[in-house]
Order: structure tokens, then C-alpha cells, then sequence
């Protein structure tokens, strides 16, 4: 049977232990890099968790932690990274992946529509041969008509 040491971090503030449970389920743990602090075992994720701790009990606010947290170990530690010059293409890419994929399929589609109206527009052209022929038909058409 596997046994775990669990972590008890008591808080005299009820706000002050919601806070910390929304930044340890908040930020990364930079060694797991699949995890957040709740979840993770990693001994960095349990000093996070203590450091999380210490500066709630010294009454620093969720932006300053986090600042102190992304100043630490980078971008990575949060889920959801600030937008900023260096996220611009992970914030933005999507979107522009997307418009460029529906622009080329509209001008694969104009292509093929240009194509396929030429095609008919040669199909449907008769050569001067072909005309004379075909005014030779219709003048006799109209000879045994008459």
C-alpha cells in the first residue's frame, strides 16, 4: 500500500486559505510541467506551495505573488500566459491560422470556378469551320422548309 505525506496549510483568514487554493490550482509546477501545485508531488511544487503560504500570511496580494512566481521561473509557471509581445503568436496564431486557411481555400475555390468557366467558354466556341458548317445546316433546314 503506497502512502503519501499530504500537506496542511492552516490559515487563520478563510479568504486568505481560497486565495491560496485558487493560485496553487493556478500556477504550473515548473518541474512537473503538466501539473499544478495541488496536484503535484514534486518537492519544488510543495516549497511553492510553502512560499504561496508565507506571503499570503504577510499579506501580499495574487498579483504580487504571481509577479514574484513568473519573475522565478518564467511565463511557464502560468496557465494561461500575459499577453505580450512574446505570447502574441500562442494569444493570436489560431485566429490567424484560421483566416489564412479560409482565404486559401477562397482562392482555390475563385481558381477553380475561372477554370471551370473558361472550359465551358472554349466548349461552347465554335471554330470558323465549324460555324460555316452549322450556317450550312440551318440555311438548309430552311431550304426544305420552304
Amino acid at each position: 500500500m503506497l502512502s503519501a505525506a499530504i500537506d496542511v496549510y492552516e490559515f487563520k483568514d478563510p479568504e486568505k486559505e481560497k486565495r491560496f487554493q485558487e493560485l496553487a490550482y493556478e500556477l504550473r509546477c515548473p518541474k512537473c510541467q503538466n501539473q499544478n501545485l495541488t496536484d503535484s508531488n514534486a518537492e519544488i511544487a510543495k516549497d511553492l506551495r510553502t512560499k504561496i503560504q508565507q506571503m499570503l500570511e504577510a499579506d501580499k496580494s495574487n498579483p504580487e505573488i504571481i509577479d514574484y512566481m513568473v519573475e522565478r521561473y518564467g511565463d511557464f509557471v502560468l496557465y494561461k500566459p500575459r499577453v505580450k509581445p512574446q505570447t502574441y503568436l500562442l494569444w493570436y496564431g489560431p485566429a490567424l491560422f484560421i483566416i489564412l486557411g479560409l482565404i486559401s481555400i477562397a482562392w482555390i475555390l475563385r481558381g477553380r470556378a475561372k477554370k471551370q468557366a473558361n472550359t465551358t467558354a472554349e466548349a461552347t466556341e465554335l471554330s470558323a469551320t465549324q460555324t460555316q458548317q452549322l450556317d450550312d445546316l440551318l440555311h438548309i433546314k430552311k431550304d426544305k422548309k420552304s
